[in-house]
């Protein structure tokens, strides 16, 4: 032991194990990758040497062990690699070049998880665990001598001959007191299965153990981490769909068989290999993110990918593998670096050409499985306008009789039949089939198509499309009359008079009662085979509402008082006989009434031609005044005639049957107005 050395390790500052410590220390269970790492590439290293015949001795087995002692407190990560001599440990574990500590903390005081993969850290990791590390090591170099490092955590080492006599290296970590976790065997088994179980070499901790004469026994059979291979490295040609399913229930044990899967392989402009799997998503948005697991060259890194395939993407499951992306790397990293760009748009480009591969080779096994696609074409359809660009030719909408269409088909299936009077193309859709089936069979009875948009993207896919496809425009189908939704230009007049006109708004206006502030009404020929009264809301509002569910920043909308118009058709047999049943009741009063009003009416005509165009401002005090009394006349008779109307409404039952009639078929009416109707429709029946 007579060529024992000591001295410090090259480094320009003696505070480098405080620098590590620090600003590792959140993500200190790393340092079993690290090492885990440093092991494998030693293995292969070796492997590299037998082929190119350097190496001419048996390499035997090449399992690396992770040691645990409980009573001694050590880790020990053990390799039958190529070791190291004396020179190789002073050159690689001795000589750490860093240009200083405070340009270290400036540069990385943001980016924790970057320090070791940016200085070749990774050994180093070893003490933002342990209080000393050693080393024992034997190169395979003929006639090496083995050799001992030792080191407590400060720039003073010592190297002195070691006592291992075979091939390889030990890394033996004395835990601190405050990181005993670590040589807890189950803790250590899942870190290694979290960042090991697809390196290409056996690791192994523990013994596997079997039941014997009741109780279990510990063999002497390493319990190996890695058993299963990673599939991603392997040909696609080699493989068979069996072998897919596989390998996605290992990934994640549970659930449910994806729809497919896309085998990544790309070797320029970047290294890229992996497996995505398409998993099953019912319309509904509770999506399992952070399924994607990233690695470099088989070595775990994250399952926060944002950075590495766009938003959308998330939702898919699988393995990522590109050793073009080093295996620290911060969040901020992965936002910027170029390569990780190109990844992200090639990973894009292959789903894209994956679901269009799909669609074009069997369209019916496409279309059954786009209840579970659409969330997702949708959602990448909205948020990537590269994907949109592709998913333009295999996204599909699907209407009430469940035909499925693409954009394009749609379009030239429906314009010639629902192209309104300014040249837009009009989609009708439904939200809920069921409640607005009344609207839908009206629809079709006109030889229009309707639309299933029942989905959650839903809402923010109209508002999209609309801004995408040429000259289309959506409008829900019971938005509005479809005289209104698909305005042809070709208006229905109301044969009615004016003043029966106003007669029947009243008399529906007094039956709405207190509902009035949340319903008007309004007069509309929908023809005599149609409903005698509907329900229409504003698309616009609706629409808003819609969002607001999925979007905070609509929120606003969600407080707006839900406001609903009431069109009676004044073609329908019903609407007719009340209009008469108004006039035999009040026709006498309305007409004295209009006597009595005639006058003020006159002096407002004389009044409005002697003004002209003048505004108020124009105006001479005096007819200013003329114009206030006139005004306040008028509305005396107003107020009269309202308050007959709506006071006759009140009680009318045809009149409420009618408004409730209309609420019914839109799944409006509800407790005690539900209650009402039935009872008067009975006594109507009676």
């Amino acid at each position: 032991m007579s060529n024992a050395q000591t001295g410090k390790i090259g480094v320009t500052t003696e505070n480098i194990f405080p620098i590590i410590k620090k600003f590792l220390y959140s993500d200190h269970e790393i340092f079993l990758r690290e090492l885990i790492s440093n092991a494998v590439d030693a293995t292969q290293k070796l492997r590299t040497l037998a082929s190119a015949g350097e190496f001419k001795g048996e390499i035997g087995d090449e399992t690396i062990e992770v040691v645990l002692d409980s009573t001694t407190n050590t880790l020990t990560v053990r390799d039958h690699g190529l070791g190291m001599t004396r020179e190789e440990v002073e050159r690689y574990i001795n000589q750490i070049a860093l240009s200083g500590a405070e340009e270290f903390l400036a540069k990385f005081k943001d980016k924790e998880a970057s320090i070791i993969g940016h200085f070749g850290l990774g050994f180093y990791s070893a003490f933002m665990v342990s209080d000393r590390v050693e080393i024992e090591t034997k190169s395979w170099q003929e006639g090496a001598e083995p050799v001992h490092w030792s080191c407590e955590g400060d720039p003073t080492y010592t190297l002195e001959q070691g006592t291992r006599t075979e091939r390889g290296t030990d890394i033996i970590l004395h835990l601190s007191p405050d990181c005993k976790e670590f040589s807890e065997q189950n803790k250590i088994q899942d870190l290694l299965r979290k960042y090991c179980r697809f390196l290409p070499v056996p690791i192994a901790c523990g013994f596997k153990t079997e039941w014997k004469d009741g109780k279990s026994v510990e063999t002497t059979e390493h319990n190996i981490i890695n058993s299963e291979p990673p599939l991603w490295v392997k040909r696609p040609a080699d493989l068979k769909e069996e072998d897919y399913l596989k390998f996605y229930r290992y990934l994640f044990p549970g659930q449910e068989d994806p729809l497919f899967h896309i085998h990544l392989n790309v070797d320029y402009p970047f290294n890229l290999t992996g497996i995505l799997y398409f998993p099953k998503m019912k319309s509904n948005f509770d999506i399992q993110r952070n399924r994607i697991q990233l690695y470099c060259n088989q070595v775990f890194v994250t399952d926060s990918v944002e950075g590495v395939v766009p938003e959308f993407l998330t939702v898919l499951h699988g393995v990522i593998d590109s050793p073009d992306i080093p295996l620290n790397v911060s969040r901020s990293y992965l936002q910027s670096d170029a390569n990780v760009r190109k990844i992200s748009s090639h990973i894009t480009k292959k789903v894209a050409d994956r679901l269009e591969e799909i669609f074009k080779e069997d369209r019916k096994a496409y279309e059954s499985k786009w209840e579970d696609l659409k969330l997702f074409v949708d959602y990448g359809s909205i948020s990537n306008e590269k994907f949109w660009e592709r998913a333009e030719k295999f996204a599909l909408v699907r209407d009430v009789d469940g035909n499925f269409f693409t954009y394009e088909e749609y379009q030239k299936a429906v314009e010639e039949k629902q192209k309104n009077k300014d040249g837009k193309t009009v989609y009708l859709y439904t939200t809920d089939p069921e409640q607005q089936w009344g609207y839908i069979e009206e629809a079709k009875g006109r030889g229009y198509s309707v639309l299933q948009m029942t989905g959650q993207l839903d809402a923010h896919l109209i508002n999209f499309l609309e801004q995408k496809l040429t000259d289309v425009q959506f409008a829900r189908v019971d938005a509005d009359t479809l005289d209104r939704l698909i305005e042809k230009g070709e208006e229905r007049k109301v044969a009615l008079s004016e003043a029966e006109q106003n007669s029947l708004i009243g008399v529906m206006t007094g039956a709405l009662g207190d509902r009035r502030t949340q319903f008007s009404v309004s007069l509309e020929d929908l023809g005599a085979e149609g409903l005698p009264a509907v329900v229409t809301q504003s698309e616009f509002m609706r629409r808003m509402r819609d969002m607001a569910q999925m979007s905070p920043q609509y929120n606003m909308f969600a407080n707006f008082p839900e406001h609903i118009n009431i069109v009676l058709n004044t073609a329908h047999p019903l609407v007719t006989k009340l209009s008469k049943t108004v006039t035999e009741a009040l026709g006498t009063k309305l007409e004295d009434l209009a006597t009595r009003e005639k006058p003020a009416l006159d002096e407002e005509k004389a009044l409005e031609e002697k003004l002209g165009n003048r505004t108020p401002s124009d105006q001479t005090d005096e007819e200013k005044a003329e114009h206030k009394r006139i005004h306040e006349q008028l509305e005396v008779f107003t107020n009269e005639r309202n308050e007959l109307l709506n006071g006759y409404g009140a009680t009318n039952a045809l009149a409420q049957q009618l408004i409730d009639l209309a609420l019914l078929s839109n799944n409006m009416l509800k407790g005690e107005a539900l209650a009402k109707f039935v009872r008067r429709s009975a006594e109507l029946l009676g």
